[in-house]
């Protein structure tokens, strides 16, 4: 984009654009630019808040990322482990069939209310556990995505 710009008003200055060229091409490229960005998505993801991944031996599993990618242990129990990944984190479920559990995706002015309201006017068959902020839905492969606040935490 900024190449772009910085191409358009060389032209600008070089004459060979006129004033009135350069400003309808700033127009459309910012048109273009706001279409572009998902302008009507249901919500404006953020940033990875989280990844939660089933685990058939939590101790294991925690000791292959803590060995191998550093990371380091931020709660513990029998059942679950949370892992530090910079400003996010890792989650370790015990269950019998390990694979992808979940993954959490953080969006703009997150109210779990109003999500379960956008989700259920969506149809997209939202969940929310009994006094939780936790929403969940099921991606069209039927893998479960959680929103969130840039702020969740573990």
């Amino acid at each position: 984009m900024k190449d772009i710009i910085s191409k358009m008003l060389r032209q600008y200055e070089a004459g060979s654009v006129s004033r009135r060229d350069f400003v309808e091409g700033l127009a459309a490229l910012a048109f273009t630019t706001s279409a572009a960005s998902g302008a009507e998505s249901t919500f404006k993801g953020v940033g990875l808040n989280h990844i939660a991944i089933r685990v058939t031996d939590i101790p294991r599993s925690r000791d292959f990322y803590r060995k191998h990618l550093g990371l380091p242990v931020l709660h513990e129990a029998e059942d679950n482990c949370f892992l530090g990944l910079g400003k996010n984190f890792l989650t370790l479920f015990k269950n019998q069939t390990p694979g992808l559990d979940h993954y959490c995706i953080a969006i703009d002015d997150f109210n779990a209310d109003s999500v379960m309201q956008t989700l259920n006017r969506e149809r997209l068959k939202p969940h929310r556990p009994a006094g939780s902020d936790r929403v969940y839905f099921p991606d069209p492969d039927g893998i479960e995505v959680q929103l969130s606040s840039m702020d969740h935490h573990a």
